[in-house]
């Protein structure tokens, strides 16, 4: 089902929002966000920077929908997050301040020759959050497609800078859920949904059991019942996504969705990054604070984007 113009606006409104109020917070352990939880959108903080700033995780979710744009191309893409990385393109202020280990050194063998299809690294230290984190553009990119071609189109898209299978795994059940979301008006019903969905297919694809079972918890239990101290919130891929839809399932708004994903400390951007993209495409924009999106930086160039974007998507 193809989404509508104001689900790309919220779904991206969600994303980038999400990230501008754990920009200032991330690193920060969870005793700590115990003790003084975020409650609103604040500035400065680890990076100095002030309310409305997004990172790279906006960024990179921004170059990749003005890719796609105009089709699906990876070497564009690749470019666009070389430009990004080394111009400060699609940055709040024209300054790149954050960038993941795993994404710099994919763009600067990109900057140094190599292709887009063979930029990504492939070992233990590449399954990060880094691919996760800009995927959802390809949500609405991907109607159309079988899930055997969509499982390949995002393998292809994240492995510009995270080639390892669980990175994509990741990726594509995140996917498959916002898809889920843009029809299914029950969270829940959703997720399992996803749940069956997702398994089918990695078993069709005959990827690894060892690798199925690292989402385990995902796919085949109820993530939402699991205590906050089972879930982590590090920059593994796994983590990440666990608690986003940790966060997601156990509330029931946007702004509760995304300070509760945050709260969880550590890398709360990337965290509040992925839920929100959930929590806006559920709940709409309307539903996202108006003093919040007021702060974003750049507001009318993101808006701008999207308008391009949904025009080429909801054809």
């Amino acid at each position: 089902m193809k989404a509508t113009a104001e689900q790309i606006k919220s779904a991206f409104l969600g994303l980038i929002i999400g990230d501008e109020l754990g920009v200032p917070v991330e690193f920060r352990e969870r005793t700590y966000l115990a003790n003084m939880p975020l409650t609103d959108m604040i500035g400065y903080g680890t990076y100095n920077q002030p309310p409305g700033t997004w990172s790279d995780d906006s960024s990179m979710m921004l170059c990749l929908a003005e890719s796609l744009i105009s089709g699906f191309d990876i070497d564009h893409m690749g470019r666009l997050f070389v430009k990004w990385y080394k111009e400060g393109y699609w940055t709040p202020y024209n300054h790149t301040f954050d960038i993941g280990n795993a994404t710099a050194e994919a763009l600067t063998k990109i900057m140094n020759g190599v292709s887009a299809a063979e930029s990504g690294g492939n070992s233990s230290h590449h399954y990060g959050n880094g691919a996760l984190m800009r995927i959802l553009p390809l949500v609405f990119a991907l109607d159309g497609y079988t899930e055997k071609q969509k499982f390949d189109m995002i393998n292809k898209a994240a492995s510009i800078t995270h080639a390892h299978i669980r990175s994509t795994m990741g990726c594509y059940i995140y996917a498959k859920y916002a898809e889920l979301l843009i029809s299914e008006k029950n969270q829940f019903k959703a997720y399992e949904l996803m749940q069956s969905n997702v398994y089918e297919l990695f078993n069709e694809l005959n990827i690894p059991k060892d690798e199925i079972s690292v989402y385990h918890r995902i796919l085949k239990k109820e993530i939402h019942n699991l205590d906050e101290n089972q879930i982590e919130s590090k920059g593994y891929v796994v983590y990440t996504l666990e608690a986003a839809l940790w966060s997601f399932l156990n509330s029931n708004s946007y702004r509760e969705t995304v300070l509760k994903a945050i709260n969880l400390g550590e890398d709360t951007d990337t965290t509040a990054a992925v839920v929100g993209g959930l929590a806006g495409l559920f709940y709409g924009s309307e539903k996202i604070p108006k003093s919040w999106i007021e702060k974003t930086a750049r507001l009318n160039d993101i808006l701008e984007l999207i308008n391009k974007f949904s025009l080429v998507y909801t054809k």
